[in-house]
């Protein structure tokens, strides 16, 4: 799983007022290249939770976000890769997604989260 995909994840438990965001618990993290696309990432710096999404990078290993950012840092080459790397080229293989008000853990597998619920989280 991406954080491209996380950030766009939350719990969705019934009674949860705030599922967002999911504390990423990693016990598996790949790296596989990805070509950047420079306009690809520019369209989705708006639509990402920043804070979240450092926290998820930071989680799996990944350090180099700065923790707050904004879009004048999106004419800097050295932002963009790590943007790229981060949001793209990291892969949550195996590991966990936790709900931040219940605890709730979903389970990930093969890089895919497993987000259904019990009969009386529904």
């Amino acid at each position: 799983m991406r954080l491209l995909t996380h950030n766009m994840l939350s719990s969705n438990i019934k009674g949860v007022t705030n599922g967002f965001p999911l504390r990423v618990e990693a016990e598996k993290v790949v790296e596989k290249a990805v070509e950047m696309n420079s306009e690809f990432l520019r369209n989705m710096f708006a639509k990402i939770d920043w804070k979240a999404f450092a926290d998820a990078s930071r989680a799996m290993g990944y350090a180099e976000l700065p923790e707050e950012a904004d879009s004048s840092m999106l004419e800097s080459d050295e932002f963009l890769n790590r943007f790229h790397h981060a949001l793209l080229e990291l892969h949550l293989e195996e590991g966990a997604l936790v709900c931040p008000e219940t605890g709730r853990r979903f389970p990930v597998n093969k890089g895919i989260p497993n987000m259904l619920l019990h009969e009386d989280e529904v």
